[in-house]
């Protein structure tokens, strides 16, 4: 997984340390770009990425709070830990929404993870559609028997009382 995030650019007083700490945990391809003040570009591979920067004017506020989708939230909480990360909400279960942790990286900045939630096996839905068919197929049984039934009964013929 490329662990994608819609664009959000990182602010951070120290940009080295920033590209460092984000190539380790993710897997994004990190590119400066020419511009007047420098500039990293994230490519998370698809979907939509992201830039890093220093700050842009004296006293610019540095952070970020994307939430970036991640695979297992529990696994990269780990990695980060590992990169130099605080770890701020290791593992947050939200329901049928997934799964959340946040942590700050090495340069103070906070950054959130998301795991979609797990989807249903497709063997418990295959299994409702295979009971619904044989009971549909017990009732057919029971109104062929019914129809066999009936045929085995001699039909009553007409005027049969009448001579008594």
């Amino acid at each position: 997984m490329p662990n994608a995030f819609a664009h959000i650019e990182l602010t951070t007083n120290d940009l080295p340390a920033a590209k460092k700490f984000y190539k380790s945990v993710f897997a994004w391809k990190l590119s400066d770009v020419k511009s007047p003040a420098p500039y990293t570009m994230i490519d998370v591979g698809t979907g939509v990425g992201g830039g890093m920067q220093a700050p842009p004017m004296p006293g610019a506020p540095t952070g970020w709070m994307p939430y970036v989708e991640v695979d297992d939230v529990k696994k990269t909480v780990a990695k980060a830990a590992k990169a130099g990360a605080k770890i701020m909400l290791d593992y947050h279960s939200i329901g049928d929404m997934g799964a959340i942790g946040v942590f700050t990286d090495p340069t103070g900045c906070i950054i959130g993870v998301w795991e979609a939630p797990k989807k249903a096996p497709a063997k418990k839905a295959g299994a409702k559609k295979a009971g619904a068919k044989k009971a549909g197929a017990k009732k057919a049984g029971a109104k062929k028997a019914g129809a066999k039934k009936a045929a085995a009964k001699p039909a009553k013929k007409a005027g049969a009382k009448k001579g008594r």
